[in-house]
């Protein structure tokens, strides 16, 4: 195909993603609403560093005032708080028998698809190792699991087609007819790597560490039981098994689990998590209340108490309002 992907957020996941598929001969339009990294793409390209590969891509860049026409296969890839408002700018330069693929973290599709319709919504898992580094510039450290499907888990013409463009990107790209098993797999996950950005410890350590292994335990659990209760079979990935994080799950199911996610953050450059970059380094909001406030909403739908995760999000809010410090400490206060 020759018509242009369009990309809505350059930064870490879809920089990446932009790059990879330019490089194998797509064209890329990207937005973004950063003025200072719309300029940079435009002015001497977008530059990935890292590990993996480098190259430097060029591509149109724009803010999304600027933006005109409509795009057939577009890429949402924002940070999860901010996908009501992208979404909003982004629907009218959807074609309408165009879609939007959520390449981010959370259940973003269920707000895209109100508005752009569930006809018009992908389902997308993303867990690859990627940072915004400064204007012009994205940081691609660590191969991870990439994964489509449709909502409804159907095979249809567009999903192979969306599938065989991944695999541009990851040629180990996997195409699902349970991509609500992925999401929720990483919310599980995802609960995992909010508790290890309490600390400033990289993601591996504080896996690896037996003092915090009974607290990330019971987060993952309680995690798990909502899925559980929502019907969802969640999927593996990366070495990571949520199944062992129900609580009636085999312990060395369990330690199995962390052993090999400790292996797979080992051989990642990426040391922490994006959620402890926002804290520590951009000193911003997190995506904490946007992925860990759908769970707690769940949860509470299904009588399921999960104070674990309603603490935590109260903790993560501290560190953000700069009356919190980061420290090992937070983690002990959180099993208590």
């Amino acid at each position: 195909m020759t018509e242009p992907i369009l990309i809505w957020g350059a930064g870490a996941i879809g920089g990446t993603l932009g790059a990879a598929f330019l490089r194998a001969g797509h064209e890329v339009v990207f937005v973004d609403n950063v003025p200072e990294h719309v300029a940079a793409i435009n002015a001497t390209g977008l530059r990935i560093d890292g590990p993996l590969w480098q190259d430097t891509v060029q591509a149109p860049a724009f803010l999304p005032k600027d933006l005109t026409g409509q795009f057939r296969r577009t890429f949402l890839c924002v940070k999860a708080l901010h996908t009501d408002a992208a979404i909003a700018e982004m629907a009218p330069h959807v074609a309408p028998d165009g879609y939007v693929v959520s390449a981010q973290n959370g259940l973003n599709e269920l707000a895209i698809a109100t508005v752009v319709g569930d006809a018009r919504t992908i389902g997308c898992f993303v867990n690859f190792g990627a940072d915004y580094l400064e204007p012009g510039v994205v940081h691609y450290s660590g191969k991870g699991s990439v994964v489509v499907g449709e909502l409804d888990g159907t095979l249809t013409g567009r999903i192979t087609d969306l599938h065989r463009l991944m695999l541009d990107f990851a040629p180990h790209a996997i195409l699902t007819q349970n991509i609500w098993g992925y999401l929720w797999g990483k919310l599980i996950y995802g609960a995992l790597l909010f508790g290890t950005a309490l600390t400033n410890d990289s993601i591996a350590d504080c896996l690896e560490n037996p003092a915090a292994r009974d607290v990330l335990t019971r987060l993952g659990q309680e995690v798990g039981q909502v899925a559980a209760a929502q019907g969802v079979a969640t999927e593996a990935f990366d070495g990571f098994n949520p199944v062992a994080f129900r609580p009636d799950a085999p312990r060395a199911d369990l330690d199995q689990s962390f052993a090999d996610m400790v292996a797979h953050n080992r051989r990642s450059t990426k040391s922490h998590s994006g959620i402890w970059r926002d804290l520590a380094i951009r000193k911003r909001k997190t995506e904490a209340e946007a992925q860990l406030g759908p769970i707690a909403s769940a949860a509470n739908k299904a009588g399921i108490a999960v104070p674990l995760t309603h603490r935590l999000i109260a903790m993560i809010r501290e560190i953000e309002a700069g009356t919190r410090a980061l420290d090992f400490a937070n983690l002990v206060e959180l099993g208590r």
